[in-house]
């Protein structure tokens, strides 16, 4: 009798591990989709800012509209990305646009003194630090959630409600990721 009753003692032990284990999971893979809506919520923020930046440098760059047709180009292409790979592929690709736009800009003294392209810039600097701050929360939340799916025995309890890993969202281009070369005197 004792021994049954060790049996059930295990058995309800095992499945209480199970439940907390599936909770988990499911926690994480919760914050892995609250990670990536706060990126998404900031890149469409951007998205809805370049228009507005477009129109105020048009004017004073006529003669740029490769740069200009450019970044409407990478823009729609971001919006129309679905998997988190291609997003940040495209807000990539994006993001350099953006940074060539400025630069380009820099040789028009009018465009870079008015108050409209200033605000929109210092707007545009805002959203970018925001999506560095979501895109390090929801690689944090991914990172949580791929440790649990991959580790024992949370990877059991992961396989047979199939969990999956997720994607984190990284820098493509490799010159980003190099650290800068700094030289004094």
């Amino acid at each position: 009798m004792t021994g049954l009753y060790i049996l059930l003692a295990l058995v309800v032990m095992a499945l209480v591990a199970a439940i907390s284990i599936y909770n988990r999971l499911v926690r994480n893979r919760q914050m892995v989709q609250e990670g990536w809506s706060g990126i998404d919520v900031q890149l469409k923020r951007r998205a809805d800012l370049i228009p507005n930046l477009i129109e105020a440098v048009k004017g004073y760059m006529g003669h740029e509209k490769g740069v200009l047709e450019k970044v409407t180009e990478l823009r729609a292409q971001s919006l129309q990305a679905a998997s988190v790979g291609d997003k940040a592929k495209a807000e990539g690709a994006l993001g350099a646009a953006l940074a060539n736009l400025f630069a380009v800009a820099e040789n028009y003294p009018d465009l870079k003194a008015s108050q409209n392209f200033i605000q929109l810039q210092q707007s545009l600097a805002d959203i970018e630090e925001q999506i560095q701050l979501s895109r390090r929360y929801y690689n944090g939340a991914v990172r949580n959630l791929n440790i649990l799916v991959a580790s024992f025995p949370s990877n059991i309890i992961a396989n047979m409600f199939q969990f999956a890993p997720a994607e984190y969202f990284e820098i493509e281009d490799a010159a980003d990721r190099a650290v800068p070369k700094v030289a004094f005197g």
